[in-house]
Formats: structure tokens, C-alpha cells, sequence
């Protein structure tokens, strides 16, 4: 079965900078997809070829096996970062103005329901909250009942109601067998949503897989964190590595008990500590360098 969706060695270059370097994605029916990077990784670039924004210098991309056509257009949702919509129009309006665009379309009240809209249906669209917004132009963006779906940062600047609310909405789309690619900043909603994620630094993917595997490969230890006012020339003289990151010290373990046994012994001060498991955030640093918001 071929996959939804199939990148084949994609190089994108402008004056000076090559912003997508040979990259090669494929997609499975289905899933939740996610495209993480820092700024500047080349992300937003290849998701823009892909979505037939912007047109690669080489490379090929097939959907459903075949190469884009009209086809792709019309069974393809894009919900961007940032979307203008019509002023004065409410939100009933919006919805109505953008259906009208395709010959096939989802039911309006399917629209209303899906993207729990009922309660803002009738309110001047530059009205509303960031939440109520990003709900309304995830509507927009299923008012064909696309086949595969693109979402630029959907929760970005929500709060974290708003964020988990949407989360729902993009767990009930991806169970109608739908597929979806998200481009995110969270990485806690990467590893809610997608089934597969892949990583991208200076227009490459150096990581794909999906989280729990990507995590496993990686380092499956744990991390022991403590106050930054920690007697740092001690824990020189530990045999473990640790870090000092802003307000706090690292210390990554395959065994909790001996390094905290060890910390103890030593009189360090454990006021404060914490233990967590190694998590996608610290993957994402440890292969990149780099924060997701530069």
C-alpha cells in the first residue's frame, strides 16, 4: 500500500542558503505526523513545497502514489499560523464563505459540532477568543473533508485549556482515518498527537521515528534535577556527568537510586529535587544544540 504522502530528496535554495537539503519523507494513511525544528531548520520552507506554496529546486512529491495534481488540491486542509479572515462576517458567515469554495464539502452543522463552534455560531468573528479563533480556522481548513490535513502551529499562544481543548478536537479528526501533518513548538503536544515525528536541523532530518521509539534509541534514562545553588565543585568529584542549565543542575542517571545514594553520601543538598523521565524536549536539545524558540 503506498503511503498518503511521499517527499523524495527535496532541495530548496535561495541567494546564498540552502534551505532544505535532500530530504525524504514518507507518510502513512492515518496518522498524526509531526515536523519539529528550530528556527530557521528549514521546516516551514519544506512544509510550504509540500503544500504547493512554494516550488522546490529539486525533488518529488507524490500523493497516494501519484504526482500532485488537481487532485491533491481538493482533498487538502491547511489550517496556517496566521490567517486574516474577512471582516464583519461572523462566524457562521466565515464558515459559510469558505465551503463555497469546493464542490465537496462536510455538512455545515458537521463543521459546528466537530469544532465546537455552537456557541460563538452567530458572534462577528473579530470578536472572539485566541481559542475560539483557532477552532474556527481548523473548520475552515475541514470545510472540504480533506484527506490530509496541515497544521502551522495550531496551539501557538493559547493558553493551556484552549491548547488541550484543541488537542481533542485533532485526536476525534485523526480517528475518522484522517491524516494529519503538524508543524508545533510544544513538545509535550508532540508527544500527545503524533504517532511519528521527525526532527529537522540546517535543512536536514537528523530523527525520525515515533516519540517513544526516537526516546528509547536515543537515552532511555532518567534526570535528576536540583537547585542551581548546588556546591558545584562536589559534584565535580561525583562520578556522573551533569549540566548546569539557568535555574537548575542535570544530572542524567541509569539508576536513580545509586546516584541519589551517591548525592547523600556526599552531603549533597537535595532540597527541592526532582525526578523525572528523559523526555522529548531534552532529545530535541541533545540532537540539535538548540532551544525551540531561538
Amino acid at each position: 500500500m503506498n503511503p498518503v504522502l511521499e517527499v523524495k530528496d527535496i532541495i530548496k535554495d535561495f541567494p546564498m542558503v540552502r534551505a532544505v537539503d535532500g530530504v525524504s519523507l514518507s507518510i502513512k494513511q492515518g496518522i498524526c505526523f509531526g515536523l519539529l525544528g528550530p528556527n530557521g531548520a528549514g521546516k516551514t520552507t519544506l512544509i510550504e513545497i509540500i503544500e504547493g506554496i512554494t516550488r522546490q529546486t529539486s525533488g518529488e512529491i507524490f500523493y497516494k502514489g501519484k504526482p500532485r495534481k488537481l487532485k491533491f488540491r481538493n482533498e487538502v486542509g491547511i489550517q496556517f499560523q496566521n490567517t486574516q479572515l474577512p471582516e464583519f462576517l461572523t462566524v457562521k458567515e466565515c464558515l459559510k464563505t469558505f465551503r463555497n469554495l469546493y464542490s465537496h464539502k462536510l455538512p455545515l452543522e458537521d463543521l459546528i459540532e466537530m469544532c465546537q463552534l455552537r456557541e460563538i455560531y452567530n458572534r462577528d468573528n473579530r470578536k472572539i477568543s485566541g481559542g475560539q479563533k483557532q477552532r474556527l480556522l481548523l473548520a475552515i481548513a475541514l470545510a472540504n473533508d480533506p484527506e490530509l490535513i496541515f497544521l502551522d502551529e495550531p496551539t501557538t499562544g493559547l493558553d493551556p485549556q484552549a491548547r488541550r481543548h484543541l488537542w481533542d478536537i485533532v485526536r476525534n479528526i485523526k480517528a475518522n482515518n484522517k491524516t494529519i501533518v503538524i508543524t508545533t513548538h510544544y513538545m509535550e503536544e508532540a508527544e500527545i498527537l503524533c504517532d511519528e515525528i521527525a526532527i529537522m536541523d540546517s535543512g536536514k532530518i537528523i530523527a525520525q521515528g515515533s516519540p517513544s521509539v526516537l526516546l528509547k534509541k536515543n537515552n532511555n534514562d532518567a534526570l535528576i534535577v536540583l537547585r542551581d545553588d548546588i556546591n558545584t565543585d562536589k559534584l565535580s568529584k561525583l562520578p556522573f556527568k551533569w549540566t548546569k542549565i539557568l535555574d537548575r543542575v542535570e544530572i542524567h542517571t541509569d539508576n536513580v537510586y545509586e546516584c541519589i545514594d551517591i548525592l547523600i553520601k556526599n552531603k549533597i543538598d537535595l532540597t527541592g529535587l526532582t525526578v523525572r523521565s528523559h523526555n522529548l524536549e531534552d532529545l530535541f536539545l541533545e540532537l540539535t544544540g538548540k532551544q525551540l524558540r531561538e
